[in-house]
């Protein structure tokens, strides 16, 4: 479903480039043109993401995933379980000429679980936590990581803000700990939000929701170097041809204590329980016009039975946020 995105006065945006962020909720558009800035301002591209692959697919739910959640995805009955999916890979940033085999950027996943009841829509990443716990931390730290006169940012300022903001290196810190991953279908994806899922019951479960490859695969630091600078898209049409990749998609459930509001703290994982809801299947590359024509857009495309935290201001601003996104490359 398309949505008409918002337009901001450009000056009033770019007005907020050299402004410290305020305590409040700090605006979309403001977030989106640092965002380019920081990337280089590229043209016609996402704002993160800019550099991706757009796919085709199916998911199966598991056989009691409805238990967990009413929505429509998961409670197919046979034989029509499978539901149609359109997804994109991406690299994290605003650079559509950024190389694969950069670390500390996050790959990420969009994709729609079509139906008529509802479309499903998650934007995941390869790491399970966010940058910043809101968007006024968000814009700050952009605005520090934007380029100076010289066409570079200031590392005083950069090394100042992580001081004062060190939840803010999580995320970095957890990739530059690991191997860069093989393929964009070779590494897990969690949706850092906290969602909630309702059964039919009114039963409601709290959970964090992770995409786990089936065939994993890193790169050592000598195979790295061996491959060019982009060599995910060949890779996964190469991979595609063998058959589908696919991904069991996992709610890992939450206990009392959990953080539900702050996308930058992980939950211990290995000390959860978890269910899995059903198995995505990518199965072939699209032309990029059938991912381009709208956002993905998790804030707004839930169905009934699913539905993002109402109490995190990461989440909230991701729709408006898009909405920008879209405007400026689709003019």
């Amino acid at each position: 479903m398309i949505r008409s995105p918002s337009l901001l006065a450009s000056a009033a945006v770019l007005a907020t480039l050299a402004t410290p962020a305020p305590a409040q909720d700090a605006d979309p558009g403001a977030i989106v043109a640092l965002q380019f800035a920081v990337s280089g301002d590229h043209k016609g591209v996402r704002a993160s993401g800019a550099k991706g692959v757009c796919l085709k697919g199916s998911f199966t739910p598991a056989p009691d995933a409805a238990s967990l959640s009413k929505a429509p995805q998961f409670s197919k009955a046979a034989p029509d379980k499978a539901v149609p999916v359109t997804a994109r890979f991406s690299m994290g940033g605003g650079n559509p000429k950024i190389s694969d085999k950069t670390k500390p950027t996050t790959r990420g996943f969009a994709m729609r679980l079509a139906d008529p009841a509802g479309d499903m829509t998650f934007v995941v990443i390869s790491a399970p936590v966010f940058s910043t716990r809101t968007p006024a931390q968000l814009l700050e730290f952009l605005q520090v990581r934007a380029p100076g006169p010289d066409g570079k940012p200031d590392a005083e300022k950069v090394k100042a803000f992580a001081a004062k903001n060190p939840e803010t290196g999580r995320q970095a810190a957890w990739l530059n700990a690991r191997p860069v991953p093989a393929s964009f279908a070779g590494t897990d994806y969690w949706a850092v939000h906290t969602y909630t899922l309702t059964n039919a019951k009114g039963e409601a479960t709290k959970a964090k929701l992770k995409f786990v490859a089936a065939d994993k695969a890193t790169l050592s630091d000598e195979e790295l170097k061996a491959k060019p600078d982009s060599f995910y898209a060949d890779e996964l049409k190469e991979r595609l041809a063998r058959g589908p990749a696919r991904f069991d998609l996992v709610a890992i459930l939450a206990e009392p204590n959990d953080p539900t509001t702050d996308a930058t703290a992980a939950w211990p994982e290995e000390e959860r329980k978890t269910r899995t809801l059903g198995t995505l299947a990518i199965t072939a590359i699209e032309p990029d016009a059938t991912c381009d024509a709208a956002t993905f857009d998790p804030v707004v495309d839930m169905p009934e039975g699913i539905a993002g935290p109402a109490d995190d201001p990461m989440f909230a601003i991701r729709s408006p946020a898009y909405a920008v996104s879209l405007s400026r490359r689709s003019n």
